[in-house]
């Protein structure tokens, strides 16, 4: 316990910036672990079982904060939205895991990042929010990007390129969902809320291609939900010490750190191609971010009453990222997909 306390207290000793590159860091590597267990639980188990153990579990990993927080801490007049979050990050986990057993790692993981891409279409299409000239061609620059790593009209295209650009998309499509409740509830509640909606809508697909597991997946389905959960927490953290702009940047070392492992662990090497392309949409969507918290800072300038509560929330602890950065919940769709 002394150990933890020191460890918490050296990290908030660090300065905010850097703070929150250290969150996103761990958060990205955490991210990057639970692909390697998705992959290498499909040897035994269908995605769609992976996909309701990893709601489990990552619901039995939050549970110890509920008792600590009480029921009271899931009340909320938002649950058409968390119903609608956990359909669309349904989709976008069945895609995303079922991908992950049909392509190289470093491969899906290029083209997930192309998620931020798609929430600026959504955010047109279902928020009607004006979107100038630069963000549509850091848009566009991003998709080119994509279509690079996936090789379109070749033979290495086929429906594992197709599925992860439908996870992307239902992940860009859920932020904006995200950045509703994030003005509403504590992220702490939202990850728990999730949870309890996906545990038994994931359930009842999974019960038709049901395999009961062995003893040897055991840790691989615990670690699965484990780190899923630990990961989360830590991007809000993230989220909490410095901007989205500022921390943005070092989501995308779940790149290297993926290909890394896909090399040692399933002798994956990736291609020239899909550095150059995730590159590419790693620039856009950094771009993208930036100009949505520039864009988030002069809101907050223009209503500084419409601010407050979200500032108030987190400086007591709560996590709320709010409409301090807009961004954020663009990074969020780990939340989604892993």
């Amino acid at each position: 316990m002394m150990l933890l306390q020191s460890l918490r207290s050296a990290i908030r000793a660090i300065p905010g910036p850097a703070r929150g590159a250290l969150w996103m860091v761990i958060a990205a590597a955490g991210f990057g672990a639970t692909n390697v267990f998705i992959r290498v639980l499909a040897a035994d188990l269908p995605p769609l079982e992976i996909v309701f153990f990893r709601n489990f579990f990552g619901l039995a990993f939050m549970l110890p904060w509920l008792a600590h927080a009480g029921v009271s801490a899931l009340r909320s007049d938002a649950h058409h939205l968390y119903a609608g979050r956990a359909f669309v990050g349904l989709l976008s986990m069945v895609s995303w895991f079922t991908a992950l057993t049909l392509m190289p790692l470093a491969e899906a993981t290029a083209v997930s990042f192309t998620s931020p891409l798609f929430a600026t279409v959504a955010a047109v299409l279902v928020l009607g929010e004006i979107v100038r000239a630069r963000r549509w061609t850091a848009t566009i620059v991003g998709f080119i990007g994509a279509m690079i790593v996936l090789h379109p009209g070749t033979a290495a295209f086929g429906w594992a390129q197709l599925l992860v650009l439908c996870s992307a998309a239902a992940s860009g499509f859920n932020s904006i969902l995200i950045k509703q409740l994030t003005r509403r509830d504590s992220a702490n509640t939202i990850v728990t809320m999730l949870t309890l909606y996906l545990t038994p809508m994931s359930l009842v697909p999974a019960l038709f291609v049901w395999t009961w597991p062995g003893l040897h997946d055991a840790p691989w389905i615990v670690a699965l939900g484990m780190f899923a959960t630990l990961s989360h927490l830590a991007l809000t953290r993230a989220f909490a010490a410095a901007d989205a702009s500022a921390i943005m940047p070092f989501d995308f070392t779940r790149l290297p750190f993926i290909a890394l492992v896909g090399w040692l662990a399933f002798d994956e090497t990736p291609d020239i191609w899909t550095w150059v392309g995730a590159a590419i949409i790693g620039v856009s969507s950094a771009y993208i971010v930036k100009r949505e918290a520039t864009i988030a800072r002069l809101e907050r300038a223009a209503t500084p009453s419409k601010v407050a509560p979200a500032a108030t929330n987190e400086a007591a602890g709560t996590g709320v990222v709010g409409v301090r950065d807009r961004a954020a919940v663009a990074v969020t769709r780990n939340a989604a997909i892993d």
